[in-house]
């Protein structure tokens, strides 16, 4: 895993500012670092290697092609790497490394093919000399980022948009079209960033930078090179795999079912152990983990690292159970006890690590697992994707049973209905209010705005940002849009909706980037084996009830757990990693902090949140015992703006 930048068609010092992009993301790939300068000055490629296959220098980056044709710049790991290198017959490579069989396959087969047939977590640059491009791609869910725009009248990317922040005449504006959905969810989805200008690359997408169009354009806006010079493609779709697995539905039995993904997620796990240097798994006491980390034990010949930390709170300590599981498996744990000061003590460097507003408050916890991690090895498999692909998050659960109620009602009396309770509830409320929820959720024109409103049931919260005539965004909006080549209501069962829904915004905007930065900022490597593209296709053909059944999540995963680890000892309620952020801010020294965020003159004076909104949910906090999630939101938007923004 590494870091990658780069910037075209600049006008000032090309190599300088490279390099100060790549130091920027140290972090990323602490071993090495390279810089390629084109000819002609106008492409500059930067790489930080984090060194994981191939230790030798036959791996290191910016990579040229064996003809001198293509350079790549990767931040990744292909697992299939040994089934592609079998298909560049009569290539006499260099090393061992990933990077150099990508790049080969690449030249000699383009880049749809490469990625149709390449299984991994990743995100690229190819310079072609000839065809005068630079190809961009992503991996299928959006494991690792790009971040790509314009910045001071040039072409710019990399791994981290904080790289994109040094370069000399950075001026890009905050965009004030993604606070609402920043404060409604604490994260901003791709394709939008913080700033103006600057755009996620999309999961399983590929595209395409005309360098000849680009220097008749230089200083032109990104939404000019978008219509210009940029082209993209899709070549992997989560809806689209979604839509076809649940056209195709497995018809086997629930046994035969929990056979073929266990047998999925051997291969997946298997292809993910390898690597030149430590590795290990991160346990929880959760399903997910336990499976992966079983899975790996049988596989492995030797024990198993695995790696959990403690709270001293016991209502979000899961380190005992961790502590049974592991001893059962017979892994090598290693567990460590945080103190509140320790989780603390992290707060002041989340703006770096993230280098745009992000606030899922397991971040720290995450952070902290991934710190602890790194000291013993520098690869560790996680088992995120499980919730998401195998129905496991209570509220998939709350929305079924709500919408099979609702849903007998036709829409135009539920939504009149809906306006009429609406006018009737008044504030103070929170976002917890049944009487509220209940009034919104009648509104719910289909299964996924109703999961929507799981996530948006306080009126308040729309009313954070001040408001500068763009319409607001939301995560029914969004969805829509990426499910818009589809039928309606394709899928047709409300669980596979609510999990959809998750899968193309939640999950790699919020689960990935959390995984991804905190991780990296440890200069730790973490591989998902459930989101191998083997095992996210059969999950989709899975039937509800092979999901779900009443309450319980997950049961076709369970019953592969339940081979290795006796049921008893993880059917136990899910505390969850998380951390007691509401007590935390009653402790003087954090209240003093948040105040000082929240100052109403300081406000005001950045003119870009409601202080009076601002005001009301801190005094709802402090005096009246509310507590909303968004009030960690708007203290890790200061805290960035403090920190990151730093606005001249």
């Amino acid at each position: 895993m590494c870091g990658i930048a780069g910037l075209i068609g600049f006008k000032g010092d090309a190599k300088a500012n490279i390099l100060k992009m790549n130091e920027r993301m140290l972090h990323r790939g602490p071993d090495d670092g390279g810089v390629y300068i084109s000819e002609d000055g106008f492409v500059a490629l930067g790489h930080r290697r984090l060194s994981i296959v191939d230790l030798s220098k036959n791996g290191a980056q910016p990579m040229t092609s064996h003809s001198g044709r293509l350079v790549m710049v990767y931040n990744g790991e292909i697992y299939n790497v040994k089934e592609l290198r079998t298909k560049l017959e009569n290539v006499s490579f260099r090393g061992t490394s990933d990077t150099e069989v990508l790049l080969e396959s690449i030249e000699r087969f383009g880049v749809p093919y490469t990625l149709e047939h390449s299984k991994g977590m990743f995100a690229f640059a190819v310079y072609d000399k000839e065809a005068q491009t630079v190809t961009f791609a992503r991996d299928r869910v959006g494991e690792k980022p790009l971040y790509y725009g314009t910045v001071n009248g040039a072409f710019a990317f990399a791994s981290d948009i904080g790289c994109l922040r040094v370069i000399d005449g950075f001026n890009n504006k905050i965009d004030t079209n993604v606070l609402d959905m920043y404060f409604a969810d604490g994260y901003i989805p791709a394709p939008y960033s913080i700033y103006e200008g600057i755009k996620k690359l999309e999961p399983g997408t590929i595209m395409t930078l005309n360098l000849k169009t680009l220097s008749q354009k230089t200083g032109s806006t990104l939404e000019t090179l978008e219509s210009t010079a940029l082209h993209h493609e899709t070549y992997w779709s989560m809806t689209s795999t979604a839509w076809r697995g649940q056209q195709n539905l497995f018809k086997g039995s629930s046994q035969e079912a929990a056979d073929e993904l266990e047998r999925l997620l051997k291969n997946s796990i298997k292809d993910q152990m390898i690597a030149d240097v430590p590795l290990g798994a991160f346990l929880s006491a959760g399903i997910d983990s336990s499976t992966v980390v079983s899975l790996m034990q049988s596989l492995a010949p030797g024990k198993v690292r695995t790696f959990t930390i403690g709270m001293e709170d016991p209502k979000f300590n899961e380190a005992v159970i961790a502590k049974e599981i592991a001893n059962h498996l017979g892994t090598d744990h290693t567990e460590l006890y945080i103190t509140e000061d320790d989780a603390k003590a992290v707060i002041p460097k989340l703006p770096g690590m993230f280098g745009e507003p992000f606030a899922d408050s397991s971040q720290i916890p995450t952070y902290l697992v991934s710190k602890m991690t790194r000291d013993h090895v520098t690869v560790s498999l996680s088992g995120d994707g499980g919730d998401e692909l195998f129905c496991g998050y209570r509220s998939y659960e709350s929305v079924s049973r709500v919408w099979n109620k609702i849903s007998r009602i036709p829409y135009p009396l539920r939504k009149i209905a809906s306006l009429a309770a609406l006018g009737l509830t008044k504030e103070p409320i929170n976002g917890e209010s049944p009487r509220y929820s209940k009034a919104l959720y009648l509104g719910a024109k289909t299964p996924y705005e109703l999961h929507r409103f799981e996530h948006e049931t306080d009126p308040i919260v729309r009313k954070i940002a001040l408001k500068n005539g763009s319409p607001a965004k939301n995560r029914a909006a969004q969805y829509q849009y990426k499910c818009m080549d589809l039928p309606a209501d394709f899928l047709g069962e409300v669980n596979h909706e609510a999990m959809l829904m998750d899968m193309v915004l939640y999950h790699p905007d919020d689960i990935l980037v959390k995984v991804d930065r905190t991780a990296m900022a440890c200069s730790l490597e973490t591989r998902v084996p459930m989101l191998d593209k083997d095992v996210v296709e059969f999950a989709w053909t899975l039937p509800i009830d092979y999901l779900r059944d009443d309450k319980v999540g997950k049961k076709v995963l369970r019953d592969v757990l339940y081979r290795y680890v006796p049921k008893e000892m993880v059917e136990r309620p899910k505390k969850g990693f998380s951390i007691p952020i509401a007590k935390w801010l009653t402790d003087p020294a954090i209240r003093e902090w948040a105040e000082e965020l929240l100052n109403e003159d300081k406000l005001r004076q950045q003119g870009l949140l409601d202080p009076e909104i601002v005001r009301k949910i801190w005094t709802d906090f402090t005096l009246h015992g509310i507590y909303r999630v968004q009030i960690w939101y708007i203290l890790m938007f200061q805290q960035w703006y403090e920190n990151e923004y730093k606005p001249a």
